[in-house]
């Protein structure tokens, strides 16, 4: 099992928000003591108040060459103006403004007060490896709690309170609902007994169709001292150990009542006992991917292991044998980077422990960087469940956590798992495709209610439906298309990764066609009308919704590759649709001033502008994942660089605070044009301002708790590492002065391919590659060689090369610039 760094942190809690988090995916707990107080607040992934009726998309199908009409001649605010009003005119419930989807919201906060609390900080730790907080009062009770991965443990969120010495624990244990009054009316049965908490919560005047309710269950255990129930909660004295064992249920939509609080569940006795069987199933998820990184003062002490000392060679690496040889090696590696302070020391006391704010107020150090990767992928590990991590991924502790805590297809989401089949968790994208799956039925009533066309049209935003509903006249959201095809780009990678083919056919496939069918109806002689760029308005438009955003260019275009593509690797005729519907889709736009063109076409008399004062960068789609080939061209390549410096001289100034997402899509784009410096400024830029000192991500600088950089950090990590796309990997592509020496493990890499170990220091580098099945791999080294190998998921092929001189580098950049 990996040694994962812990977190440990003194950051005084002000509220749920600086909490610390544990999950499986499906079952959260927000761990937030104080001196006086320690609280635990549980959550369910499927927890979304039912606040109001999904309705469904207005059929502006109907006045569809009106808005075509008004969008040509540029008059966008009035596209969007018409829209609203249609809605409202055709059903009452648009009358109102724009509609939300239903909250994530808290089930319940279990609490302990003691009775006479101590004064002083509360140290706090994080376990990654193990997903286990721990808290220390100033009157000596430890609080541990984890969320468990244990199969028959039916989602229990596990607590152990403590208090070493002859007085044990005194205070008062309660389980209440979260503090503030909920938007809806709810019913609340209530049941205290010294072996049970009980909270059997109702929502009486739901819309027809959604939850009825829930029930949060705590299975309680005192060991010595006494326990007695009462009216405001348990009463302990002189108790040596309390067990707690909390479950939450949700009632399925439709549903007459909540769930009951019974449970015929196998009681859980021992704390430790489980949490042994816990840790083996969430440490093989952290333990897959590990990165560890030297700055220039660390790497003139000598590297991270050795990188071997011939330039350009590849040798068999002796099948399984010459994999484990080089997992010994690197554990010896490992072990010397840790005594040198590389990591972190696990073991090392508090006293000499690295705090989170401590690291956070260093700058974007190597150390810090690699520890942000453990961070960000426990977050994202912890809140991927039977569905996909919400914004705030699984945990919320307030009944109106910010735009909802929804699934935010166009940016958030994306960001949030960006890394999880590169850092080796592909499993874990199955709740995304769950997702989308059980709405299939919503985006094709969205497709032809909208536009009257076949196929899918997904929402920007939702949360229990999949209904296209939340828009307004400046958000005009019903103007965005190509949600669906960005989604496609991901069902293709999940099998680009994995290479399921069952996968392609059964659940990928259906979805791209799906997908493309929508824009074989929707595009018109002239492109995409109506079109739209997340959020963003042209520097000389009136509003958002537009034409031609090269968003939407860039997905459709890499959709109907993808199904060419699915077609020939599943032997299947009909490719030949999709090359017709490729031939339809305009190309993409250099600006005047020599960026790749938000807007691909002027609007009419609107030439829209563009805007690089803005968070998204939606217009880079066609390098975040796989590159277009279009970019090949010299002149498309070199606006896409003006495009990354462009934006991101908006982000270094103060008015950029919000929406740290944006940093990943420059990031990922930098380092598939191979900008290392821009890359890592991307980065450092997200380290120092998005990060709280319990190394749980924010959405806005410093505030707003929020998941997405969780999966775009290390992705953008990864990307710098290793490039690749169908029968190519390339190794460094985008390696940054400040890391001249480190080791990457468990990296995986489209085709299929697995990047075992890559390590680099003193000028060379040396890579241990297989594949999930035989295939011949072009791999790209830095400098430009190329060499192909032989793979297979037995015989490691090691590839050993020499890094770019920084003569290299200064050539490079003028090219690139």
């Amino acid at each position: 099992m990996a040694d994962i760094p812990p977190l440990l942190t003194r950051h005084p809690v002000r509220d749920w928000e600086d909490a610390l988090i544990t999950g499986n995916g499906r079952v959260g707990a927000l761990a937030h003591a104080t001196a006086d107080r320690i609280a635990l607040t549980l959550a369910h992934e499927r927890l979304f108040l039912p606040v109001d009726a999904s309705l469904p998309a207005p059929e502006t199908a109907r006045i569809l060459p009106e808005l075509r009409s008004l969008l040509r001649r540029g008059r966008s605010r009035a596209a969007a103006e018409r829209i609203t009003a249609f809605a409202a005119a055709e059903d009452p419930g648009y009358a109102a403004g724009t509609r939300w989807i239903g909250p994530l919201v808290g089930a319940a906060v279990l609490a302990f007060a003691p009775t006479d609390p101590g004064r002083g900080p509360v140290p706090r730790r994080c376990d990654f490896g193990s997903g286990v907080v721990t808290e220390h009062l100033p009157d000596g009770t430890v609080h541990r709690v984890f969320a468990s991965r244990v199969a028959d443990a039916a989602d229990a969120v596990v607590a152990e309170l403590t208090r070493p010495g002859a007085e044990g624990l005194d205070g008062l244990l309660r389980l209440t609902l979260p503090d503030g009054e909920p938007p809806v009316a709810v019913t609340v049965d209530s049941e205290i007994r010294t072996d049970r908490f009980a909270l059997r919560v109702g929502f009486p005047e739901r819309p027809p169709g959604t939850l009825p309710g829930y029930a949060v269950t705590c299975e309680v255990v005192a060991e010595g001292g006494r326990a007695d129930a009462t009216p405001d909660g348990l009463r302990v004295r002189g108790v040596t150990r309390l067990l707690v064992v909390a479950r939450v249920r949700v009632g399925a939509p439709g549903e007459s009542d909540p769930p009951p609080v019974e449970s015929a569940e196998p009681p859980i006795t021992g704390f430790d006992e489980h949490l042994a069987r816990h840790r083996e199933v969430h440490g093989e998820l952290m333990g897959r991917f590990r990165v560890h990184l030297q700055g220039p003062e660390d790497a003139d002490s000598g590297g991270i292991g050795s990188a071997g000392d011939a330039p350009g060679a590849a040798e068999g690496a002796g099948g399984t044998e010459g994999a484990g040889g080089a997992e010994r090696a690197g554990g010896a590696e490992r072990a010397g980077a840790e005594a040198r302070g590389v990591t972190g020391v696990t073991g090392a006391s508090e006293a000499t422990e690295v705090t989170g704010e401590e690291l956070l107020t260093s700058g974007a150090t190597p150390e810090l960087v690699a520890r942000l990767v453990d961070a960000g992928r426990y977050a994202i590990v912890s809140s991927c469940g039977d569905l996909p991590p919400t914004l705030q991924g699984v945990w919320s502790g307030t009944y109106d956590p910010p735009w909802r805590s929804g699934y935010t297809f166009d940016g958030n989401l994306p960001s949030a798992v960006a890394a999880l089949h590169t850092t080796g968790t592909p499993e874990l994208m199955h709740g995304l495709f769950d997702l989308l799956d059980g709405m299939l039925p919503d985006l094709a009533e969205n497709a032809r209610r909208l536009y009257g066309c076949r196929g899918l049209l997904l929402p920007a935003h939702a949360s229990t439906s999949g209904r296209h509903n939340h828009f307004g006249p400046e958000w005009c959201l019903t103007c965005w298309t190509s949600g669906a095809a960005w989604m496609a780009r991901l069902y293709w990678d999940h099998f680009s990764h994995t290479r399921d083919r069952a996968f392609l056919r059964e659940r990928a496939l259906p979805f791209l066609t799906g997908a493309a069918e929508f824009h074989e109806d929707f595009l018109t002689d002239d492109g995409f009308v109506p079109s739209y760029s997340p959020e963003n308005t042209p520097a000389d438009g009136d509003g958002q919704a537009a034409v031609n955003a090269t968003l939407d260019v860039a997905t459709v275009r890499d959709l109907t590759r993808n199904l060419v593509r699915a077609h020939r690797e599943l032997d299947l005729p009909g490719a030949r649709r999709w090359l017709r519907l490729a031939a339809r889709v305009p190309g993409y736009r250099v600006s005047d001033t020599g960026e790749l063109a938000e807007w691909a076409s002027p609007a009419g008399p609107v030439d829209q502008r563009d805007q690089h004062a803005h968070r998204h960068a939606s217009h880079l789609f066609p390098l975040w994942y796989e590159p277009d080939p279009a970019f090949a061209d010299p002149r498309l390549g070199a606006a896409a660089v003006r495009t990354v410096r462009a934006r991101l001289a908006w982000w270094r100034g103060q008015e950029s605070d919000e929406m740290a997402f944006g940093l990943v899509q420059l990031g990922l784009a930098a380092a598939r044009l191979g900008l290392a410096e821009e890359a890592h400024e991307t980065l450092a830029l997200l380290a120092t301002r998005y990060w709280r000192p319990t190394l749980v991500p924010t959405h806005n600088r410093g505030a707003l708790f929020n998941v997405d950089i969780g999966g775009g950090f290390p992705a953008v990590v990864a990307a710098m590492l290793v490039r690749s796309s169908e029968g190519r990997v390339d190794l460094l592509p985008a390696l940054p002065r400040a890391w001249p020496t480190g080791r990457v493990e468990g990296l995986r890499a489209r085709g299929g391919v697995i990047v075992d170990r890559l390590e680099w220091g003193s000028g060379t580098g040396t890579a241990l590659l297989r594949s999930v099945e035989p295939r011949t791999v072009r791999v790209g080294l830095p400098g430009g060689a190329f060499h192909s190998v032989r793979t297979g998921p037995r015989n490691g092929v090691t590839v050993r090369f020499r890094l770019c001189s920084e003569l290299d580098r200064r050539s490079a950049s003028k090219i690139l610039g």
